[in-house]
């Protein structure tokens, strides 16, 4: 259930809207010219700083805005210690525009649980080409994982006849090639301002 209280409004009001954050987490940021980037990046890095983990959980319990903040947040931070929280987000898709959030954040703690969390996504959601939700980031940060651990486990959805290939044919919504580069590298892109910003 997504919470409106004064206590989620005062921790939107000092992580989400300062510059208004929450629309440049993902794809914004990586267009960013470097004399916007750069203090982007360091007030990110501070507030990732900043939070407290009781302030993250809080903000989990948020809209999307709060709920792709707090991810970023955590990933920036390192805080992999919300890995299953943010694999039950995903799970569950209860709101838009924070998916690609919890992608990123798992990818980047890589580990083979965020790979197992990343494929319990896919198990469920490439079952259903009527919904345009995360799939093909979700498919993005599975294989960006694969090549973090040395493993195969994207293999298993990309193989001819594997649910991602039939997903994608049959998903109205999708019209371009099957293949996966461009889901893989926003993800590449998305991990390694992540990096910089947990490095600053």
């Amino acid at each position: 259930m997504i919470r409106y209280d004064p206590e989620i409004q005062a921790l939107y009001r000092r992580y989400c809207l300062p510059a208004r954050r929450y629309l440049k987490l993902g794809g914004a940021v990586l267009r960013m010219s470097r004399e916007e980037y750069e203090p982007f990046a360091h007030a990110l890095a501070a507030d990732a700083r900043a939070v407290t983990d009781a302030e993250l959980t809080i903000l989990f319990e948020g809209s999307w805005r709060e709920r792709r903040t707090a991810a970023w947040l955590a990933a920036v931070s390192r805080r992999d210690h919300f890995r299953e929280r943010l694999g039950a987000l995903l799970l569950e898709s209860e709101v838009c525009c924070a998916g690609g959030a919890y992608c990123a954040a798992l990818a980047s703690f890589g580990t083979a649980r965020d790979a197992d969390l990343l494929a319990a996504y896919l198990d469920r959601y490439l079952h259903r080409p009527d919904l345009a939700y995360d799939q093909p980031t979700a498919m993005g940060a599975l294989a960006y994982t694969d090549s973090v651990l040395n493993s195969d486990r994207a293999s298993h959805f990309l193989q001819e006849g594997g649910l991602w290939r039939q997903w994608f044919q049959d998903a109205p919504h999708m019209r371009s090639d099957d293949g996966i580069s461009t889901y893989l590298g926003g993800i590449r892109l998305a991990c390694a301002v992540i990096d910089e910003c947990a490095d600053a």
